[in-house]
């Protein structure tokens, strides 16, 4: 009888484990840019742009347990009938997201002002209850490749944190 009392309580300890490893689901939307500057979308600020989706793919990859979930730029482009749409509507960015299989959608946009600075605005959606769960601006000083890199890594460090909480 010990045995079984025993064999039980070691397992009423574990089974709730055995989720707790599941990695996270996360997409990743490409990001839109929103170039404001009196000569708009240079083709180096579009192949700019285009590079953060993967290099956030990457950083959230390595900042915790989680998997990343492909979302095909045909079936972003129909879920975003104009340009930030996904971005407005955190309900619709979580239904695509839903569809994939995400637990959780990063929805991007590049916001360039001036030559001299950007912003990386992003929102993370909780694809469970289509709520925006966390909202983030980051300042870009300049527009190397190395400035670009750190946003994004504190971008992702950032959506880690918020996962986590």
């Amino acid at each position: 009888m010990n045995i079984l009392k025993a064999t039980a309580i070691a397992l009423a300890m574990i089974l709730p484990l055995s989720n707790a490893g599941a990695a996270q689901r996360i997409a990743v939307l490409n990001f839109e840019l929103n170039d404001i500057t009196f000569l708009p979308n240079t083709p180096q600020e579009q192949l700019r742009t285009a590079s953060m989706q993967p290099l956030l793919e990457q950083a959230i990859s390595q900042s915790g347990d989680y998997e990343i979930v492909h979302i095909n730029a045909a079936a972003q482009a129909a879920a975003n009938s104009s340009f930030g749409y996904l971005f407005r509507f955190d309900d619709l960015a979580a239904k695509l997201g839903k569809q994939f299989g995400a637990d959780w959608v990063v929805v991007s946009q590049h916001s360039k002002p001036s030559f001299l600075f950007s912003y990386l605005m992003a929102h993370l959606i909780n694809v469970k209850n289509q709520t925006l769960t966390a909202n983030y601006d980051i300042e870009l000083k300049g527009n190397h490749e190395k400035v670009t890199k750190r946003g994004v890594k504190s971008l992702a460090t950032q959506i880690h944190a918020s996962i986590n909480n």
